[in-house]
């Protein structure tokens, strides 16, 4: 980064954090809720998968269409586009009464997401030098931990309280807020921005290109096997604990709150790791240690404290994988090409997330939550192969670093 940035490095993060904890946040309280779902629109709960495949359809599909626009008018516009949208969508949720009225603000929520998912991590791309973007991105991040620690156990009490409908109404009026800060404090970077005109044919074209690259295609589909794996461990472990150990959503809420806890301390530190000694060891390690942990985890739960320990792990090991792997995404391809980049990943990762989702009931209805977990060992171990052999180490010194 040659040129003087405008704006508040600090704020902007904060910014960034606050989107990245109400975004995160309202995804993950699926999860944790999905019984109140199921009494309250009684709803099967082999099919209650469904919310989260079609949130994740629609947030690859619009993660698509929006990567070549956000290289065209900037980052910033971008980002207000997708919080405002979202907010929107969320305070929608409170006025569904039926299964297929939730899916479809679920499926609204996803679209806004997609316009939010790629921007975002590019802004940090934009914005930041590349040897602090670990940095940058651990900490912005680390607002998925604290939507574990607070976002999600808040919700689920309040789930059980007032109603499934309630925790969506508090991330859309936290998202609102976003939109006012990031109107306010988040300048447009001061980075190459695209010049060609935004047409579908280009569009598709542009896509054609970056997939040419054998580093690109192996990260699209690292990021698959990783979104794949989370979604189908992570889904029905809550049902799956309710429905062993008889325990209710307030544990459930503490179980996330764990695993917060295990996310903000992880996040900042393997970010700042991976800005020294690279990103590929992180990922590797993360990769092996989670597999392990899925594996095991039907076999060592016998009671519900283990629960803890193995969900802590869990969420240790998550959180050293994403900021390194975000950053090393980032410096695969130049800014005016970035957005693109970070939107066509996450694209292909919610089509991984969706599959899972969507797999994750039926596998655990007629086979029980072990084949869960062993789809999510597999998923991982086959992410760790290709990143340790197809998936290229940039430099750290970004001034020597220039991608193609």
């Amino acid at each position: 980064m040659t040129k003087k940035q405008d704006g508040n490095p600090y704020l902007i993060i904060f910014a960034l954090w606050l989107l990245v904890f109400a975004a995160s946040s309202q995804v993950m309280i699926i999860s944790p809720i999905l019984p109140r779902i199921s009494e309250q629109l009684g709803t099967p709960l082999e099919i209650l998968g469904n919310l989260v495949t079609v949130y994740a359809v629609m947030v690859g599909m619009f993660a698509i269409i929006m990567g070549p626009l956000s290289d065209k008018i900037g980052r910033r516009k971008i980002l207000l586009i997708g919080t405002g949208g979202i907010s929107f969508f969320l305070f929608l949720h409170g006025l569904v009464d039926t299964f297929i009225g939730l899916l479809i603000v679920r499926a609204l929520a996803g679209m806004a997401g997609g316009v939010l998912s790629g921007a975002a991590v590019a802004y940090v791309g934009d914005y930041f030098p590349y040897e602090k973007r670990g940095w940058a991105n651990g900490w912005i991040m680390s607002g998925i931990a604290m939507g574990q620690i607070l976002g999600i156990p808040i919700g689920t009490l309040l789930a059980d309280l007032f109603g499934f409908r309630i925790p969506f109404l508090l991330f859309g009026v936290i998202m609102a807020l976003t939109f006012i800060l990031i109107l306010f404090k988040v300048p447009q970077p001061n980075v190459e921005l695209s010049k060609d005109r935004v047409t579908f044919k280009g569009s598709v074209s542009k896509y054609y290109e970056l997939l040419k690259r054998s580093e690109v295609r192996a990260v699209a589909f690292a990021y698959v096997v990783m979104f794949l794996s989370i979604s189908v461990y992570v889904v029905y472990l809550p049902t799956w604990l309710e429905n062993t150990f008889g325990v209710d959503g307030k544990a459930i809420a503490t179980l996330f709150f764990v695993g917060g806890v295990a996310n903000v301390i992880t996040g900042p530190i393997a970010g700042k790791i991976s800005d020294r000694i690279g990103r590929k060891k992180i990922i590797i390690i993360s990769c092996l240690g989670l597999s392990v942990v899925m594996g095991i985890t039907t076999y060592v739960v016998s009671e519900f404290w283990i629960a803890y320990l193995i969900f802590f792990a869990a969420m240790v090991l998550i959180a050293m994988r994403i900021s390194p792997f975000q950053a090393l995404s980032t410096q695969l391809i130049k800014s005016d090409n970035r957005g693109s980049l970070m939107s066509l990943l996450v694209a292909i990762g919610q089509v991984g997330y969706g599959v899972g989702g969507s797999i994750a009931g039926p596998f655990y209805v007629q086979q029980g939550y072990i084949s869960n977990t062993l789809m999510g060992t597999i998923m991982i171990l086959i992410m760790a192969y290709v990143v340790w052999f197809h998936v290229p180490e940039p430099e750290l010194n970004s001034e020597k670093n220039s991608p193609g």
